[in-house]
C-alpha cells in the first residue's frame, strides 16, 4: 500500500514539473487577463460599472499593467477599489523587465518580496521563479503570486503548449507563430503575425515573446 501511494506521488509530482516547465504565463487561479475578460464579465467585478467596463474594452490592449492601473484610475476608482480589482484582472508583468512599481501593485506583494522577485533575475523560465519563491511561501500563495507574472518565450524553440499559454492565443494563432521559423529578428514577427491581427495586437502578442540568441 505505501509503495502504491509512492508511486502515485511520484506520479502527481512528475506531472506538475512538468506543466510548471511548459508554462510560460502563470497559471490563472483567481485573476482574468485585463485584455481578453469578456466586457460583460468585467462590468460584474468589485467597483466596476457597465460605463467603466465599456471604457477600458475601448483602451484595450494594454501594454503594461501601469497603463491599466492609469485607465483605471482616470475612470474615478479609488487605491483601494483597483487594488481590490487587481485580485480579479491584470495585466502580466515580465519577471525580468518589471518595474518595482509593477511589481508592487501585485496584490499582497511588499518590499521583502519585492526584493525576492528582483533576486533571481534573469529568469530563464517560469520554473525558476516557481522553484525560487517557493523557498518563502506556501504552494497556495505560490500560485496566487505566479498567476501575475510571465517569462518570454522563444518564437524559434518553444513547445506548443508555452505558445498557448499567451493570454487569447488558440491554435490557429499558434499554428501561425511557428510557420514563419526561424525568425530572424522582432521585426519579422511584426510582418508575418501583422498579416491576421492589428499592430495593436500584434503589440500585445509580442510582450510575451523573444528571439533566442542564434
Amino acid at each position: 500500500m505505501k509503495r502504491l501511494l509512492l508511486i502515485t506521488w511520484l506520479g502527481i509530482a512528475l506531472v506538475a514539473s512538468v506543466s510548471a516547465a511548459h508554462a510560460q504565463v502563470g497559471k490563472s487561479v483567481t485573476i482574468a487577463d485585463a485584455n481578453t475578460i469578456a466586457e460583460a464579465e468585467l462590468a460584474k467585478l468589485p467597483g466596476m460599472t457597465a460605463t467603466i467596463a465599456k471604457s477600458l474594452v475601448a483602451k484595450r490592449p494594454f501594454l503594461s499593467v501601469t497603463a491599466l492601473d492609469q485607465a483605471l484610475t482616470g475612470a474615478g476608482l479609488t487605491r483601494e477599489q483597483i487594488s481590490t480589482l487587481y485580485g480579479r484582472i491584470f495585466v502580466h508583468i515580465n519577471l525580468n523587465t518589471a518595474s518595482r512599481e509593477e511589481i508592487l501593485l501585485i496584490p499582497g506583494v511588499g518590499q521583502r518580496m519585492l526584493h525576492e522577485f528582483e533576486e533571481y533575475r534573469p529568469y530563464a523560465a517560469l520554473a525558476v521563479f516557481h522553484r525560487e519563491i517557493d523557498k518563502y511561501v506556501d504552494d497556495a500563495e505560490l500560485a496566487r503570486l505566479e498567476q501575475y507574472v510571465f517569462v518570454p518565450i522563444d518564437l524559434n524553440s518553444a513547445s506548443d503548449a508555452d505558445i498557448l499559454t499567451i493570454p487569447g492565443l488558440g491554435n490557429r494563432m499558434l499554428r501561425e507563430f511557428k510557420e514563419y521559423r526561424p525568425y530572424d529578428g522582432i521585426e519579422r514577427f511584426r510582418r508575418e503575425i501583422g498579416k491576421y491581427v492589428s499592430k495593436e495586437e500584434v503589440a500585445r502578442l509580442e510582450r510575451y515573446v523573444t528571439i533566442g540568441k542564434k
